[in-house]
Formats: structure tokens, sequence, C-alpha cells
């Protein structure tokens, strides 16, 4: 069976920002539960060199609602702008990217397959085909800023198991 590049990409995207969502929603009541702030949460990091959990958020959608709008325009350039400093703004966020993502056409995204891209930031830039983009380098993308914000939450202490990480499986009907 062959899938499209669609069924490879925006459903496993839609499952993870579900489960981002529900990542929030625990955060946002441990804050409350525990008396932290939450800017201290949303500016925590694993380590000192990495960015922070709100960072991680923001590189969920830009790895995948902004990697479908840079394969539409041919160039994808990392937005380098801050993140929500609340919970409400994460939330929004990752809602927002949910419905964007749910509006998006199987047959557009089918339809990018072969076309000419490049991801470009600063000086660096680098070619790849849509497919290979979204499938190669956006998505393992995706999936380090969502690991990456999960295990910042639990490192803060928040009680989270795998089924928190993966959210809703797609099953058999």
């Amino acid at each position: 069976m062959t899938i499209g590049l669609y069924a490879a990409t925006v459903p496993a995207w839609l499952q993870q920002l579900g489960a981002l969502s529900h990542l929030i929603g625990k955060a946002e009541a441990w804050c409350t539960e525990s008396c932290t702030t939450p800017a201290e949460l949303i500016d925590a990091r694993l380590i000192a060199d990495m960015l922070p959990f709100g960072y991680q958020v923001k590189s969920c959608i830009g790895h995948s609602v902004d990697a479908l709008d840079g394969v539409r325009a041919g160039v994808f350039t990392p937005d380098r702008s801050g993140w929500p400093e609340d919970f409400a703004g994460l939330r929004a966020k990752v809602v927002g990217a949910i419905e964007t993502l749910r509006a998006v056409e199987a047959a557009e995204v089918d339809g990018f397959v072969g076309r000419d891209m490049a991801f470009v930031m600063g000086e660096m830039r680098m070619d790849f085909t849509a497919e290979d983009f979204l499938l190669s380098f956006s998505m393992p993308n995706f999936y380090f800023h969502a690991a990456t914000a999960y295990g910042l939450l639990r490192a803060q202490g928040i009680t989270l198991g795998k089924r928190d990480y993966l959210g809703r499986p797609r099953l058999r009907t």
C-alpha cells in the first residue's frame, strides 16, 4: 500500500499537537498546585544552552503549519520572533495550528511531491524536494521539540506518562 505525503505528515502533526495542548493544560494545573509561576515553567530549560519550554511549543508549530507554508512558498525560514509568555497564548498558538491543519486538503499536500524548496537561515541554505524537506527535516525537528517539551515538563516535576506524550493514536475503526 502506498501512502501520500499528506497521510505521512498532517495526521501525525494533529496527533502530537493535540498531545501538546494536553501538556500545556497539565503544566498550567501544576503551576497552580505547586505555587509556581507560569513564567518559571514557560522559561524552564533542560540545560542552560537549550531553549525553554515556550520555544519548544512554538517550534512544533514552526515545523508543521509553518513548514507547509514554506513548501507552498518554495522557501522556509524559521520564525525567529519570541513565543507567548503565558499558557493562554501558548494554547492559542497550538489550537490555531490544529485548526489550520484540519483545513488542509490532502490533495494539496500530496501535490507538493517533487517540488523544489529550500530551508534558509541566515547564510545557510539547504535545498530539498518538498517531501524530503517535510519528512527528513521538519518531521524530525517537530518530534524533537515535542519530546523536549515533554521532557522539560517531566524534569520540572510534573507527573506525566508516555500516554500524555503520545496523545490520541489513530486507531483502526
